[in-house]
């Protein structure tokens, strides 16, 4: 689909580091030398968190776009194409934009060292800069303080997602810490709202907030929500709404809503009940706790099967896919393989031992869209220390054909593809299902 992409993103591969160096310098000095075009870019919605600020991207484009407004949104990672981090106006972007946008940024920064999310995040403000929409949604790739995307000055408003313990390796050890960089989005005046919290990170952002004079709405107090007999209710100071369960499954999923619904109405963005309960039922976010579209996986393991797919891969994504997993249980009984792939860069254990609590088996296997995947063997062994059964294999292959014997002999086996964006990747383009 993106093959002009594909080629060019592989040479700046082998010229420029894959991974996160944090510093707005480069990003600064590349923009410029493009003439700064996040500076016209349509006014931005920017979301930062651990968990949850895709999806929160996704309730607020489903909101939008149910209203009347047409919208950019960026996200990363893609699960499939590069193209996936790109929507313009309501469409992913065709290869040949994508392309010309990657040939000018790359041709403007000259060989400067630089990561290559920064260079792909100057596309992005080439593209949104170039075509007509009412609104940008702006996903923070890593942290906040010193992302790329943080070049952005004057939002319309700032969204903090639920926040945990993630990229330690460049945030901090802490809740803390790691709270005090997600709240470097926040500007000054700019309202911020923030989805629940532990108490650490609340207090974090809270400081950042009041030392910026930013206006700031706390989920739970500020705005609330929970489930009714028919739907969710969400509540703030400008009112009430009676909305229909988002089409997103999780509990977990309520709470994003309500943070995109609020980020919208302090905005001042003007939107109907009407546009609200619409967007609740047109809501998309593929690879979050989905069921998986029919394909060709599907159809090998068994076209009744009931095989979910998710791309966390925390610890409070583990509790948050074993909350919801259990909830949903025929029986006690109910037996969950989990076909698992993460990189090196996760915590294993904490993500594994919430399904401990459940009649679980795991099949690690490799993951082949990175080259920091963790051995099947290692994840293996540590699934077992976590409290599961577990058996290594050498590829998605073989998993899919051990799920399709299991399943054969157990159909009320349910399966559960997870750990790793990069394996859920490899799994949508097997299956014939890559996001559109």
């Amino acid at each position: 689909m993106y093959p002009r992409t594909e080629a060019l993103v592989e040479e700046l591969l082998k010229n420029h580091p894959k991974g996160f160096d944090l510093s707005l310098g480069r990003i600064t000095g590349l923009l410029e030398k493009l003439g700064n075009p996040h500076e016209r870019i349509p006014p931005a919605i920017h979301v930062a968190g651990t968990n949850g600020k895709g999806s929160t991207i996704a309730f607020c484009r489903a909101i939008l776009e149910s209203a009347g407004y047409t919208v950019h949104v960026h996200t990363s990672p893609h699960l499939v194409n590069w193209g996936e981090r790109y929507r313009l106006a309501g469409n992913l972007v065709d290869d040949n934009t994508l392309a010309d946008a990657i040939e000018r940024a790359a041709k403007a920064n000259a060989g400067t060292p630089i990561t290559v999310f920064e260079i792909m995040s100057a596309v992005m403000f080439i593209l949104f800069s170039e075509h007509d929409a009412d609104y940008s949604l702006v996903e923070v790739g890593l942290g906040g303080r010193a992302d790329a995307t943080n070049i952005i000055e004057n939002p319309a408003i700032c969204a903090i997602a639920p926040i945990g313990l993630d990229h330690q390796a460049y945030l901090g050890e802490t809740i803390r810490e790691i709270a005090f960089e997600k709240a470097g989005i926040i500007k000054h005046s700019t309202p911020v709202v923030v989805g629940p919290q532990q108490d650490e990170a609340r207090d974090v952002i809270g400081e950042v907030a009041e030392k910026l004079q930013a206006p700031i709405s706390f989920a739970l107090q500020d705005f609330d929500y929970y489930r009714d007999a028919t739907g969710f209710v969400y509540q703030d100071e400008d009112g009430l709404l009676d909305l229909p369960l988002p089409r997103l499954a999780g509990e977990h999923q309520l709470g994003n809503a309500a943070l995109a619904i609020s980020a919208i109405r302090k905005s001042g963005i003007e939107v109907s009940d009407e546009a609200f309960a619409k967007a609740m039922k047109h809501v998309v976010w593929p690879g979050r706790l989905e069921k998986l579209p029919a394909g060709e996986i599907t159809t090998e393991i068994g076209t009744g099967a009931d095989i979910w797919i998710d791309g966390g891969h925390n610890p409070d994504a583990g509790r948050v896919i074993a909350t919801e997993l259990k909830r949903q249980m025929v029986g006690d009984d109910q037996k969950l393989l989990m076909i698992c792939g993460m990189i090196n860069t996760k915590e294993p254990l904490g993500f594994f031992k919430p399904f401990s609590e459940m009649n679980t088996e795991l099949v690690s296997i490799p993951v082949m869209m990175s080259d920091a995947g963790i051995e099947p063997e290692n994840l293996a062994a540590l699934a077992e220390e976590a409290g599961l059964q577990a058996q290594a294999t050498d590829s998605l292959e073989t998993a899919i054909e051990i799920a399709r014997q299991k399943y054969e002999s157990d159909p009320s086996l349910r399966i559960l593809f997870c750990g790793s964006i990069y394996m859920l990747g490899e799994v949508l383009e097997k299956n014939g299902t890559p996001p559109r």
